[in-house]
């Protein structure tokens, strides 16, 4: 017999190369062919419910990085919940409207659009959406994300815009929506109002301006010395393109304010703590205060227009400031929230002369008609023309550039307005909306917990909710208006008529039928009318994301409403985590879940955003087809979820490098288990030798810390501590000290099977407790690994390990701390060998003979365990010798020569006849084999 033959080399089909770009698609073909993800549904039907709520990212392009990390991230909870024993099903869904997709359908259809109706318009825009949804699905799902694919939700379809529409037509029903004519953030090049979650803050740069507006008569009512003299107030603003709007000059009723002669001998009215700084900017020279006084006093006094025959008038208002400026607000109640409120109070006209397209034109609403020179000119454009009226006629005292934050379109990233026009609105204030949102707020679990504050800021200060949207392609609102009387029909009967046609035919039937043919027979406005027209608005898309929840959940019984976690980047906090709260709280009283997650962004290894005209992005589909799925799933795992995630090729290919690793360590056990069948040859627990059972409670440890960290959505905790234990307690220590008894001793001898035995119970807890993340590598151990009977036949069908299963019998507190220290002395040990080597006294470590001194507890402990040592230390011999209280070692020269089968140094090597060249155990083994052939 070849003494080669007689050692128990690893076996195993699962390879060191794991080929993960050409190996998986194959495993996704095998599962979908076997229908796993119905069955791993049907194996937890019954169990207790859990579910993740799928925020819908928008069908328009292909996915990027963050795309994926965000599905992955969703993918370890929903497979972590599964495994946890729950019912944890998962409906991806997709954002479908909106104006992107209108843009990108505009600029495909180019000049053929004009010829073009609004149903055909929206045909290309669903066909356009189709297209993204099919392509981001089958990527999301090369990712190894288990889900609904054959059926996800999306914003498209009858049964959800049905849904949307029905959303609108409750909370109109509930008396929180209502048209109004208000300004709102306008975006210019899209013609389309946005609201407060679709505005970005970027730099701009304004002309910063001082003017000056006369008081023809009245000032002898301030004060008796300013009879007879020539007053005028000043307003500073960024905007002068709203002077033109200007309807009023807004003062705080209880600043105090002084009335100053100039140099030039006229009289400017300015709020006292902002003298100085006006008197610089504005040249006053040397000036002195004629009289001083509350803002009270200016209230009802008439103002003249710079540059139209209009009055400006002087009104009180408590969000006026002296940050900035001269403590006079320039007030155009069309272009401005507060300026719109405060107007409101005193009865003054919503006036706004600017069009759609940001073009000023000559609106009714207000005295004085504009210059012919503004007529046609966009905002920006007005900038300098109103300057120069301002300069012709003298009324602007200074000037200057600014950079200062500026409202911006999300989307186009152009420079936003304030815009008066007739919009719907839910009213933040209605019915207690804040306040009760406030309070939900405190019940839900926010995860970072300065979630809690931060959505609750946003709730407390948001204006009310514009929700219209001047555009094609998404939900109509869906109300008339009587033609007699022009006002909105609210008859809900009518309107549920509406939301069921939609639930047959889709939205698009808004579009198909007269405003006739959508409402009952019959219907008349209250006002006796009986013709109606159709709203031409559509709802914006964050209401139609934000009605997702009641779309998809609480119409099955394994998706219950409300949801148990949202999970989305932080940036949804004004996203689909607000909108999604405010339409829980408006149609169902209460916040659509339970516990709010938040991911950090991707950024690249600067910290920048990844950006194609940076050119610093990594596209997932490029990592998959160099470094497969595994390799992104492992880069979602080995981040601090909830913080910004910088990601770059170097840390792409580290990633491969651990996952090397983790392979590696299966690849040993797997190889080692070759011949060990679980039913038969397992070795209790208590017969177990005992660095075997050591090794089971370190896994077993690990087990509850995962188990744990799971639960806390900690899954960089489980990546750092899995690959740790890998590489050192097992890679490091446990298979270096295992392979003399796995390899050498008889194949079926009590000391390998403790051993397989051991490999075999960390592989099947292991291989489970990773497979939420390492889904496809799972996987393939699983197919590999011997089974017990009721083992199911994929992974992702199995449950987690317990706490304790791998611990059950062992003496935990006594077995692990003695092993510990046998290990700390093991590191003493390794490092002296280490020295000897280099210093040429030894090749390798069984060439020496280990000699310990020591004393006391240390020395009983070692010479208990002195028959393990030299499996420990991987030597020859080692020898314990009486000493002093710190362990002392001494590196010699084994006895004996070296045995040719297990490479160890013995004294009786050659004790057999029939084999002289091997040790005596060897020899033994050898027979065994011989006799048992």
């Amino acid at each position: 017999m070849d003494l080669k033959d007689t050692v128990n080399l690893p076996k195993t089909a699962f390879s060191m190369k794991a080929n993960l770009p050409q190996n998986e698609p194959k495993m996704l073909e095998k599962w979908a062919q076997e229908g796993l993800y119905g069955r791993i549904r049907k194996a937890r039907a019954g169990a207790p419910s859990y579910l993740l709520h799928d925020g819908p990212p928008y069908a328009n392009g292909n996915i990027h990085l963050g795309h994926a990390i965000n599905k992955t991230l969703k993918d370890f909870i929903v497979k972590s919940k599964t495994m946890a024993g729950f019912d944890s099903p998962y409906v991806p869904g997709w954002d479908c409207h909106g104006l992107p997709i209108e843009i990108k359908v505009d600029q495909e259809l180019g000049a053929r659009k004009a010829g073009m109706s609004a149903l055909q318009i929206r045909a290309a825009c669903r066909k356009y959406a189709g297209k993204y949804v099919e392509l981001q699905r089958r990527a999301f799902e090369r990712l190894g994300v288990f889900g609904r694919w054959d059926d996800p939700y999306l914003t498209m379809s009858a049964q959800y815009e049905s849904v949307t529409a029905g959303a609108f037509v409750e909370m109109l029903d509930r008396g929180y929506v209502y048209k109004g004519l208000k300004p709102v953030h306008w975006c210019m090049r899209d013609r389309t109002a946005l609201a407060e979650a679709e505005v970005e803050y970027e730099n701009h740069s304004s002309p910063s301006v001082w003017v000056q507006f006369e008081l023809p008569e009245g000032a002898e009512k301030i004060a008796p010395a300013l009879a007879g003299r020539k007053v005028s107030a000043i307003i500073w603003t960024t905007t002068p393109w709203t002077i033109p709007a200007n309807m009023a000059i807004a003062y705080h009723p209880k600043f105090e304010y002084v009335a100053v002669e100039a140099e030039n001998r006229e009289v400017y009215i300015v709020a006292q703590a902002l003298l100085e700084a006006t008197a610089a900017r504005c040249r006053f020279g040397k000036y002195e205060v004629l009289a001083s006084f509350t803002g009270e006093k200016l209230e009802g006094l008439n103002f003249r227009h710079p540059f139209l025959e209009r009055v400006s008038r002087g009104i009180l208002a408590d969000h006026v400031t002296l940050e900035q400026g001269t403590g006079a607000v320039h007030t155009a109640p069309g272009h401005g929230l507060e300026d719109y409120i405060v107007g409101q109070q005193y009865g003054i006209a919503t006036y706004c002369p600017v069009d759609a397209a940001g073009r000023f034109y000559h609106a009714t609403g207000a005295d004085g008609k504009l210059p012919d020179v503004l007529i046609g000119k966009t905002v920006w454009e007005a900038n300098p023309l109103v300057l120069e009226l301002l300069r012709e006629r003298g009324a602007l005292l200074a000037e200057e550039k600014i950079d200062h934050s500026y409202p911006h379109c999300w989307r186009c990233h152009q420079a936003t307005i304030f815009r008066a026009t007739e919009q719907w609105f839910i009213g933040m204030d209605r019915n207690e909306l804040r306040s009760r949102t406030l309070e939900a707020i405190r019940g839900v679990k926010w995860i970072p917990e300065w979630g809690a504050e931060r959505m609750s800021n946003m709730i407390a200060t948001r204006p009310d909710w514009c929700i219209s949207r001047q555009r094609i392609w998404g939900v109509p609102i869906t109300a008339f208006y009587c033609d007699a009387c022009q006002e909105p029909l609210t008859d809900r009967q009518v309107l549920d008529d509406v939301v069921r046609l939609f639930a047959e035919h889709t939205a698009d039937v808004w579009y198909e039928r007269e405003a006739a043919d959508l409402m009952p027979p019959g219907t008349k406005c209250p006002c006796g009318g009986t013709t109606f027209r159709k709203e031409s608005d559509i709802l914006d898309v964050w209401f139609d994301s934000g009605s997702s929840h009641l779309a998809v959940l609480g119409h099955q019984p394994d998706l219950p409403w409300p949801a148990n976690l949202y999970l989305e980047g932080a940036d949804q906090y004004r996203g689909w985590f607000h909108s999604s709260l405010l339409i829980g709280m408006g149609v169902r009283g209460e916040p659509p879940y339970r516990e709010c997650l938040t991911h950090g962004f991707v950024l690249d290894a600067q910290g920048r955003a990844m950006s194609k005209s940076v050119g610093n992005t990594i596209e997932p589909e490029d990592v998959i087809k160099s470094h497969g799925a595994e390799i992104l799933r492992l880069c979602a795992s080995s981040i601090e979820s909830r913080e910004d995630a910088r990601i770059s090729p170097d840390m792409l290919t580290r990633l491969s490098e651990a996952y090397r690793k983790l392979r590696n360590t299966f690849r040993y056990m797997l190889g080692n288990l070759h011949g060990f069948d679980p039913a038969l040859h397992t070795v209790p627990v208590d017969r177990m030798q005992e660095i075997d059972q050591w090794a089971l409670l370190r896994a077993d440890q690990l087990v509850t810390d995962c188990r744990r960290w799971y639960e806390e959505f900690a899954f960089h905790k489980v990546h750092h501590s899995a690959l740790g234990f890998a590489t050192v307690d097992l890679s490091s220590l446990y298979f270096d000290v295992l392979k003399d008894r796995l390899y050498t001793a008889a194949t079926g001898s009590p000391a390998r099977r403790s051993a397989q035995t051991a490999l075999y119970r960390l592989t099947h807890a292991l291989v489970r407790l990773l497979a939420p993340v390492l889904t496809f590598t799972c996987e393939e151990v699983w197919q590999l690994l011997p089974k017990l009977p009721g083992d199911p036949e994929s992974v992702h069908l199995a449950l987690f390990p317990t706490p304790g299963e791998l611990a059950a019998g062992l003496k935990h507190s006594l077995l692990l701390a003695n092993w510990d220290r046998l290990i700390d002395v093991r590191e003493t040990v390794l490092k002296a060998l280490e020295t000897a080597r280099q210093g040429k006294f030894i090749n390798s470590s069984l060439e020496a003979r280990v000699r310990l001194s020591v004393n006391g507890m240390e020395h009983r402990r070692l010479s208990h365990y002195l028959p393990d040592l030299p499996m420990l230390f991987i030597v020859s011999q080692v020898v314990l010798d009486d000493g002093g209280p710190d362990l002392a070692v001494k590196v010699e020269r084994a006895d004996g020569v070296k045995c040719e089968r297990c490479w160890k140094y013995a004294t009786d090597v050659g004790s057999s006849s029939a084999w002289l060249t091997i040790c005596g155990p060897c020899a033994q083994v050898v027979d065994e084999m011989q006799r048992g052939n």
